[in-house]
């Protein structure tokens, strides 16, 4: 039985993309732009900010070991609140109707800086509905390490065999169910409804 759901946050409930601001005119080319995100800002890179390490700090030194690439470095995070889209509102509806008519307890496990988080935090109403948020940048750990699973379990009393997580990423879906808890890996809000009917969330 599933009194607890464990949502993620960017890619599920809100849209977070670097192509709104790193469009396809940003670059003179399309080997530019994968050079820049295989190598300069790489994904890997992000996420030690997610994981509580200093913005200013790290833009500094990815600014010394590639100097060529000023710009596009500098904009990774002095135009991240571009890359900050709208709530994803499928999701948002899927969460409302559980909120309203389930008896159940939400919290967020989100990999997510925590100089940018407050900004999540003014601008997304239904992060108010959640009985506990746990974030990374905050915490000084991330998805996909056990450690960060255990701290929201332990934090909030949960017992993993009576919980739901769901995240877009493959990875830290994996991460969870090797934790004992039952993972949905999202990919749109149609498919995260006939998953919760067919597990009998409602």
């Amino acid at each position: 039985m599933i009194n607890t759901i464990i949502f993620d946050l960017g890619g599920v409930l809100i849209d977070w993309n670097p192509d709104y601001v790193f469009t396809e005119n940003y670059f003179d080319s399309q080997e530019q732009r994968t050079f820049f995100f295989q190598n300069v800002c790489t994904p890997d890179w992000n996420e030690n900010q997610d994981a509580g390490y200093p913005i200013a700090k790290a833009t500094e030194e990815k600014l010394i070991e590639f100097p060529e690439w000023e710009n596009p470095i500098k904009d990774f995070y002095g135009r991240w609140v571009e890359m900050l889209g709208e709530q994803i509102q499928g999701t948002v509806d899927i969460f409302k109707q559980l909120k309203e008519n389930k008896n159940l307890k939400f919290y967020a496990l989100t990999n997510w800086s925590a100089e940018t988080f407050p900004i999540a935090i003014d601008r997304f109403d239904f992060l108010q509905w959640f009985d506990g948020l746990v974030v990374s940048g905050e915490e000084k750990m991330r998805k996909p390490f056990p450690e960060f699973y255990k701290l929201l379990l332990n934090r909030y009393n949960v017992n993993p065999e009576e919980t739901l997580f769901i995240d877009d990423n493959l990875r830290n879906v994996k991460a969870a169910e090797a934790l004992g808890i039952k993972s949905i890996y999202f990919k749109e809000p149609l498919g995260l409804d006939l998953e919760l009917k067919r597990i009998g969330i409602y």
